[in-house]
């Protein structure tokens, strides 16, 4: 099997600073976030390192999910600021956010949302050939992937012919295939069962960490975060750092 992926290199020099410190990866302060009446995010703070794996927890409602969008550069942030690499996303335009969300961040969603007329191996090299790269390398870009995954058997299958696990490890591989430097999972485990989604836990979470990628992990199950590095709980549409509330206690 090929050498794991390494991440992609910095495309700016500076980084905010962490809660702990260090230098974070991405960043954000102070989001405010309101659809119609209904406020979703009220001042809500985060950051990651890279290489780390950060569950951000909450219930149905709490403004998790929107807290990952805004941190993805998927929706703006009505007040607050968000920054990747020391770069405010709301600087950039929308081709640029779209170019990050090509190459630099990666996405698994609940149902995996795979393209049900390409194969698995042509949806994990899906980002890949967005980001320009030809079908060659693109695929044996994917394949690492696939076989890290254990899914590399059922390349030539189509979404419909895998299983649930199958399709959401193919999902994986496919956010980790352009060599991001976070990958955003929203639930990925939700449409499994037990077995299935602790499988996908592990190999996410020691793929991501071998290849240097940042985690944010949305969920609202303990077993899932308890994968993560630290948890960081929404409520009220403010986020808490619980290992930092651990440590003040």
């Amino acid at each position: 099997m090929s050498a794991t992926p390494t991440p992609s290199p910095a495309h700016a020099p500076d980084a905010a600073p962490h809660a702990d410190g260090t230098s974070a990866l991405l960043h954000a302060e102070g989001l405010h976030k309101t659809y119609g009446s209904t406020p979703a995010l009220a001042g809500a703070d985060f950051s990651i390192r890279a290489g780390e794996v950060v569950a951000v927890m909450g219930p149905s409602g709490s403004g998790k999910s929107t807290l990952l969008h805004c941190l993805a550069g998927i929706v703006p942030p009505d007040s607050g600021r968000v920054l990747y690499r020391g770069r405010d996303l709301s600087a950039l335009s929308d081709a640029q956010r779209s170019a990050l969300r090509r190459g630099d961040f990666g996405f698994v969603f609940q149902f995996g949302q795979l393209v049900p007329e390409l194969t698995c191996l042509e949806n994990a090299a899906l980002p890949v050939r967005l980001a320009g790269a030809g079908r060659k390398q693109a695929e044996a870009q994917a394949r690492q992937w696939l076989e890290r995954l254990e899914v590399d058997d059922i390349r030539h299958h189509r979404p419909g012919q895998v299983s649930g696990g199958q399709g959401q490890r193919v999902a994986v591989a496919r956010a980790l295939a352009a060599r991001p430097s976070v990958v955003f999972a929203d639930e990925p485990t939700g449409a499994l069962d037990s077995l299935n989604g602790e499988r996908v836990m592990q190999l996410l979470t020691e793929a991501a960490r071998d290849s240097g990628a940042a985690v944010v992990l949305v969920t609202h199950e303990a077993r899932v975060a308890a994968y993560s590095d630290r948890e960081i709980v929404v409520r009220d549409g403010k986020a808490r750092d619980m290992s930092a509330m651990a440590g003040v206690a």
